[in-house]
């Protein structure tokens, strides 16, 4: 069966097909949504993730008929009172990168001694455009100093998992589907679907 997602994100797009081949017992594939480049996003003024995910998915969902998810994830840290919170992906900017966000994120933290975080992931699920449930994973680490590893994205390459012994960007994309936020999350949707659905 054929789950659709919201997202242009390709590294978004690796982890969601990842987890439908493994989360989903072989029974769902994972597409983007066929001319998603060309619709006009809509605006995330959300105050919460789940606001967000939610906005996203109905809208999205709306222009196909049969399931979709949509997600808004990010990052939270301590010390900045929860930032960057939903404003991860544009933090430095409304053009912001990957680059610039990590760079600004390590100028807030300077001189900083709790460098404790979390990514957050809520997906929202909706059928024929109406929403059926939000799934909610988070997973705890820590912002280094300097970004290591060139796998994954986003703040990936300063984030410290403990029991890995290195960041997101250097884990291995497999390992990383284990015990991420995403993964967690979308554990969940695919648990929920084949509950329902098959």
């Amino acid at each position: 069966m054929i789950v659709r997602c919201a997202t242009s994100n390709p590294g978004k797009l690796r982890e969601f097909q990842l987890a439908g081949e493994k989360f989903g017992a072989g029974q769902f594939t994972v597409c983007a949504l066929e001319g998603l480049k060309s619709i006009p996003p809509p605006e995330e003024n959300g105050a919460t993730f789940e606001e967000n995910a939610i906005e996203k998915a109905r809208y999205y969902g709306a222009k196909t008929r049969g399931w979709l998810f949509a997600d808004d994830s990010g990052l939270e840290v301590r010390a900045l009172g929860g930032a960057p919170g939903v404003r991860s992906a544009r933090y430095a900017g409304p053009e912001a990168t990957d680059a610039s966000n990590n760079e600004l994120l390590l100028e807030k933290l300077r001189g900083a001694v709790d460098r404790s975080a979390q990514f957050v992931c809520v997906i929202a699920l909706v059928r024929d455009g109406r929403l059926e449930r939000t799934f909610r994973g988070a997973v705890q680490g820590r912002i280094i100093e300097a970004p290591r590893g060139a796998n994954g994205f986003g703040y990936d390459p300063l984030f410290y998992y403990e029991p890995f012994g290195c960041t997101f960007g250097e884990a291995d994309v497999a390992a990383k589907m284990k015990v991420s936020h995403r993964a967690n999350a979308l554990r969940q949707m695919f648990e929920y679907l084949t509950s329902v659905v098959l």
